[in-house]
């Protein structure tokens, strides 16, 4: 089979601002859901397809013919955040997609066809439950999956081996063959143009000679002068302005989000529009940061950046920044999906979880430690320091004693501030 890599974003797919609202809000309902509208048959034999990571296609696992994905037209583009919660709220355009929650990291994914019992891809628990309707944000975009299964677990195996003091049964366990699932998580991208007024302080240095009198090593009182750096202050105020595109925001919380943002940066520039069959295979879980709360969490993200342009405003050697105020128009935001392989593992009554980036192969996850490794390193360590003290200490006195001894000619500097 030739190699292809996921299709390329087409130039006319670039994104737009917010334009009309068009099935926006997305479902299936509880009826739909067994007729396994993810299912894709084999245009040669007609067996299930899954998509096949690192090329634009379903290849069929049985005869090995590759079905070619008809690229979806439609813009992945961006939707008016207000407009959006408005038509939620009057419930239009609406279908109902059966989720199933768990109860041991609180993901929600998809309940898969034909399925009542399987295994969360995030925390590893067994899930046997009924699927619940939910009202959903269709995706917009999504980042097909480039790196393969075989290759996420090198990656995984590479990752443990470098764990500095991590247990000996971590290390088996990279070794063995466990299963990694491949899940795309829901995410959040917003734009919006900020307009920032502030108070504040502008600080400028100078120095200044200030004389004291002191003792010195021969017990004579001796006069003498030193360099003081000082600040003068003064008031600052104004207005900036900052635009902003594509803050990314997680909308999982079934895994730790330090991790998944750690699992950054993604190539957003080879978004493709939402279509089902890139999800064929996959694991696709639905948001629990629904996109008001999400646009909470991007201003926190924007604010670091709103604060330094402030400080580049108001000038000077220091600056103190007294209040914001951040007005916010123009907002946008898309909902995509971004994929990862997860991989869960227990080490003494706890569970601990991986994701892979697939799109690039960064590790990321949680991991155990081993005191006893720690605590012989830290002796190590004291024990070497010892030794070393042993050999040479009375050389280190003496040469400490040199270099507090200041003599009479030498300079003093001091910092100090004024308020």
């Amino acid at each position: 089979m030739s190699e292809q890599m996921p299709p390329p974003i087409p130039s006319e797919m670039k994104a737009e601002g917010s334009g009309g609202i068009e099935n926006d809000v997305v479902v299936k309902s509880a009826e739909d859901s067994d007729g396994g509208d993810r299912q894709f048959g084999c245009e040669k034999c007609g067996a299930d397809l899954a998509f096949e990571p690192g090329k634009a296609m379903l290849v069929c696992p049985y005869c090995e013919y590759e079905n070619q994905i008809a690229l979806s037209d439609e813009v992945v583009k961006e939707q008016d955040f207000e407009a959006i919660l408005s038509e939620l709220a009057a419930g239009e355009d609406t279908v109902e997609l059966l989720m199933v929650k768990c109860e041991g990291c609180g993901a929600e994914v998809e309940k898969p066809t034909g399925m009542d019992a399987f295994d969360c891809a995030f925390c590893g628990l067994h899930l046997v439950k009924v699927g619940e309707s939910k009202r959903l944000i269709k995706p917009k975009g999504v980042l097909p999956f480039r790196v393969g299964k075989d290759e996420a677990r090198a990656g995984f195996e590479k990752w443990v081996k470098g764990l500095w003091f991590a247990p000996n049964k971590v290390k088996e366990f990279a070794r063995a063959d466990h299963a990694f699932k491949g899940v795309y998580l829901p995410h959040w991208t917003y734009d919006t143009d900020t307009t920032t007024s502030y108070t504040g302080q502008r600080g400028e240095h100078y120095w200044v000679t200030e004389h004291y009198t002191t003792t010195d090593s021969n017990g004579k009182s001796v006069r003498k002068s030193k360099r003081v750096r000082k600040t003068r202050w003064y008031s600052a105020w104004g207005t900036v302005y900052v635009d902003f595109d594509d803050v990314l925001v997680v909308g999982s919380r079934s895994l730790p989000t330090k991790y998944v943002r750690a699992l950054e940066p993604w190539d957003l520039g080879e978004l493709v529009a939402y279509q089902d069959e890139y999800l064929s295979g996959f694991i696709a879980e639905s948001y629990q940061v629904d996109v008001k709360e999400g646009f909470d969490v991007a201003k926190g993200l924007m604010e670091p950046d709103i604060r330094t342009k402030i400080k580049r405003d108001i000038g000077g050697d220091e600056q103190r920044i007294f209040t914001v105020n951040s007005q916010y128009d123009e907002i946008t935001f898309k909902h995509i999906l971004l994929p990862v392989w997860s991989n869960t593992y227990r080490y003494q009554d706890r569970v601990y979880r991986i994701v892979v980036n697939a799109r690039t192969g960064e590790v990321q996850g949680e991991r155990p430690w081993s005191w006893v490794k720690i605590m012989l390193a830290v002796m190590a360590v004291l024990i070497v320091l010892l030794g070393l003290w042993l050999a040479f200490g009375d050389d280190v006195s003496r040469a400490v004693g040199d270099r507090v001894g200041v003599g009479e000619g030498s300079s003093v500097r001091q910092i100090e501030f004024s308020f």
